[in-house]
């Protein structure tokens, strides 16, 4: 099946497109910015890119054939006002589109909109449903409330209030009700409905199996994180105060802010659950929606059984092109180096840690290793499996093996040492360049402390790793 899918560099269509292609489909990913987007190696027979904005009219001079097409355009965070204007321009010059390319299914990720008093972002939403709809292709809407998973808006700034505020003030909107959905549960909605015709032409709404408050939410994060949080409302805090609340305190932009704090005034709940007989699946709670967004690998659906997969042999694409590290509430410390000999400095890289050591600095290593045991950690005893080859799932001292490809330079290893947060470092051979990249997901302001305090020492021993991953001679 050819299929459409826009917004395919964004939160949901990074997540979805993987599925599409595990599925069989051929895509077509509309994007504004081909830079921006990278065909995963091994995928270019099934994956066609197209720059277009749809803004703009899409050219009639073109054609393009596809079967089912995805709408994931929004605007939200572009601007506080206008908005509602550029959504119906895509819509329409969408639905333009759709109809030339006899598409049969259009199917469509809107928000909640049950109440009688919507926000400008929900009016807006539901304005491009009815757009949608007027087309002569059969349009599926699927309308969730608050996403949970690590990048979705809402999430990220639940995720910087509880790392970062110890006592949050927070105004009276803390207390309105929403019906939360797991990013994983909303990709198998997105997915399923293409498989069922009885889908075209309804709405249906979406969400976990709780409704909380947004207090809930945040103190249901906070637990999740071991992390003790206290908030305080206060009667009295206007929109534009709650706004620029989030903007400074969270990693949102202000043009983001004001339009969640319009939407978190209205509850955003289910009123029915036909979905549920159509596709069947199992909802994942708000708990255990936090745990797989704080999984060890990745941020998407195929990171979550990286290892089943990677070996279950009928696999038809390279799992290891969709393995992430978190983008977001990390503390990243990158540093790049020509290599003179690709290869040699690719062996280097898979030779690392065990009887080899660290390259750079390995009394210092031992040391982390003995204070990581005093505290009942595994230290640096377990050295590795194996010292002359590397696989998925592997040990490496303190570190497990998440992706280990050397045809491509690329090893990502996971830190199973105690931390206060989680932390990844990537080797990337990137073209003759060795990327080295030290990731760490602080856990409230204790891991923000150990992050700073472990700045000196990063600065040398990661640099010198590095120098001589590049120029060791073995």
């Amino acid at each position: 099946m050819r299929i459409l899918l826009t917004g395919a560099t964004g939160y949901i269509g990074k997540r979805l497109l993987p599925e599409l292609l595990k599925k069989d489909h051929e895509v077509i990913c509309v994007v504004r910015d081909k830079s921006r987007f990278i065909v995963p190696t091994g995928h270019e027979s099934k994956i066609e890119v197209v720059e277009h904005d749809f803004l703009e009219p899409f050219p009639e001079n073109k054609s393009l054939n596809f079967d089912k097409a995805y709408y994931l355009l929004h605007s939200m965070s572009g601007n506080t006002r206008g908005f509602e204007e550029k959504e119906r321009t895509c819509a329409h010059n969408f639905t333009e589109l759709a109809d030339r390319a006899n598409c049969k299914q259009i199917i469509y990720l809107s928000g909640l909109t049950n109440q009688d008093k919507l926000s400008k972002h929900l009016e807006s939403r539901k304005m491009v449903e009815q757009i949608l709809k007027k087309a002569k292709t059969p349009l599926t809407t699927l309308k969730a409330g608050i996403i949970v998973g690590s990048g979705s808006a809402s999430f990220e700034i639940i995720r910087d209030l509880v790392e970062k505020l110890p006592v949050m003030v927070a105004p009276k909107w803390i207390n309105t009700r929403c019906q939360p959905i797991a990013i994983r549960n909303v990709i198998q909605y997105l997915t399923g409905v293409i498989e069922h015709d009885e889908c075209k032409g309804n709405s249906y709404d979406i969400g976990g199996p709780e409704v909380l408050t947004y207090r809930e939410m945040l103190l249901g994060y906070a637990k999740s994180r071991r992390l003790n949080r206290r908030i305080i409302t206060v009667p009295v805090m206007t929109p534009r105060l709650s706004s620029k609340w989030l903007y400074f305190v969270t990693s949102t932009t202000y043009n983001l802010a004001v339009n969640l704090v319009d939407s978190m005034k209205v509850e955003v709940i289910c009123e029915e659950n036909r979905i549920r007989e159509i596709i069947q699946t199992d909802l994942l709670t708000y708990k255990e929606s936090i745990d797989l967004a704080f999984s060890r690998i990745g941020q998407n659906l195929v990171a979550s059984s990286w290892k089943d997969s990677f070996v279950a042999g009928n696999a038809t694409y390279d799992l290891q092109d969709f393995v992430e590290v978190p983008q977001y509430g990390c503390f990243k410390d990158i540093k790049k180096k020509t290599a003179p000999n690709r290869k040699k400095t690719i062996n280097n890289v898979f030779a690392i840690g065990g009887n080899r050591g660290w390259y750079y600095g390995n009394s210092l290593w031992q040391l982390r290793g003995l204070l990581d045991k005093l505290v009942g950690g595994v230290g640096l005893r377990r050295g590795r499996t194996n010292q002359t080859r590397i696989d998925e799932g592997d040990v490496i001292d303190f570190w497990r093996v998440i992706v280990a490809n050397r045809d491509k330079g690329r090893l990502l290893l996971y830190a199973e040492m105690k931390l206060p947060g989680e932390a990844w470092l990537e080797f990337n051979m990137e073209g003759e360049k060795l990327v080295q990249t030290a990731t760490f997901r602080p856990r409230g302001l204790a891991g923000r402390l150990y992050w700073y305090t472990m700045l000196p020492f990063h600065a040398f021993i990661f640099r010198g790793m590095l120098r001589n991953l590049v120029e060791y001679k073995q």
